[in-house]
């Protein structure tokens, strides 16, 4: 039997959007940064087979930011800054694993029009569908 998932306020829809930008500011300069050592052994990765070896080590990067900040503390710099976590559902720690599968259905709801982020709008908790499908939700923790 699993716990019961303790009381946490799904976050404003303010305060959501204002993260998501620091967040998209903070992941831009993370790419620029890890794009250095590519640009230097590599060179020119404006087509063929380097530009896509380039986006998949970029996806690959952004993921491990995410897994990785997700999976030590639920926390994003940006999620500490509006004081934000992501947790399970049921109220524990997210794993490497589960950190992953939401980053990547995450990712998925971004491509379908954001799809997975408009879900929140009719969700009952207002939680977005990756974290539906993950098991995991985003927490206020003022």
């Amino acid at each position: 039997m699993t716990p019961a998932a303790p009381a946490g306020r799904t976050p404003g829809w303010f305060r959501r959007l204002a993260c998501a930008v620091y967040d998209a500011l903070l992941v831009t300069a993370f790419v620029l940064i890890a794009s250095l050592p590519v640009a230097a052994l590599a060179g020119d990765v404006a087509s063929g087979w380097r530009l896509q070896l380039f986006r998949l080590y970029v996806f690959a990067a952004i993921g491990a930011y995410f897994v990785i900040s997700w999976s030590r503390g639920g926390q994003t710099l940006a999620l500490k800054t509006w004081r934000m976590r992501i947790e399970r559902a049921n109220g524990g720690p997210v794993t490497p694993r589960v950190a992953l599968h939401r980053f990547l259905l995450a990712t998925l709801g971004a491509l379908l029009l954001g799809a997975s982020y408009l879900w929140a709008f009719f969700d009952r908790d207002k939680q977005f569908l990756h974290d539906r499908l993950a098991g995991t939700r985003l927490i206020d923790i003022r």
